[in-house]
């Protein structure tokens, strides 16, 4: 079975070695359950909003079927100070986009919310506004999780996750920013029950 992985520098896996993208994690640990998925195909880059990871789909298609679609973005929209109105509207196309890249079927899409950036010794050093960013990670997700209730598509929180430990050395890579390989573990043993389920239906 094939699996598209579309996100940003948390799916692509900014600062760890390719095999400790979660994406990557998930296929593994659902293969050593005995489900044939492939290694994903991962359309995600550092930086990238809504509206960059849109373009970037564009620029790949015809992308196909797939039997199983994650999709985790919207911490670019919230660092760059865009609304959380134009973030629901953008998450809603792609994710509309990333049903029928499932063939039309929300039951084989999963959606990772995102996680609190504002924990990491990144944020404690460098940001500003670091008392607003949970607040604002939180409006975002509420918008996202919205958005795949009406569809019926799962979303996973990992954000609680990401803030019990996010701040400890070993959760994050070495620009003190981005999740470390052992933070993707976690999440990846988050995302694992519900993308066992989806694939086994």
């Amino acid at each position: 079975m094939r699996y598209l992985a579309l996100g940003d520098s948390y799916t692509i896996g900014e600062g760890v070695d390719p095999a400790a993208r979660w994406p990557v994690q998930l296929a593994t640990a659902l293969r050593e359950e005995g489900i044939a998925l492939r290694d994903p195909r991962i359309i995600a880059t550092t930086g990238w909003t809504t509206d960059e990871l849109a373009s970037a789909i564009d620029a790949a298609e015809p992308l196909g079927r797939w039997e199983l679609v994650s999709l985790l973005i919207g911490v670019n929209n919230q660092y760059r100070g865009r609304s959380v109105v134009d973030y629901r509207c953008e998450f809603s196309e792609l994710l509309d986009r990333a049903i029928g890249f499932a063939d039309g079927r929300a039951n084989r899409v999963v959606v990772v919310s995102i996680p609190d950036w504002g924990v990491t010794p990144f944020a404690i050093h460098e940001a500003d506004n670091r008392g607003n960013i949970s607040a604002e990670i939180d409006a975002f997700n509420a918008a996202a999780r919205a958005v795949c209730d009406k569809r019926g598509v799962q979303f996973v929180d990992i954000t609680p996750a990401s803030r019990d430990r996010g701040g400890e050395p070993d959760q994050v890579a070495e620009d003190g920013l981005h999740p470390s390989a052992a933070m993707y573990t976690t999440w990846t043993g988050l995302v694992l029950p519900v993308a066992r389920k989806l694939l086994s239906a």
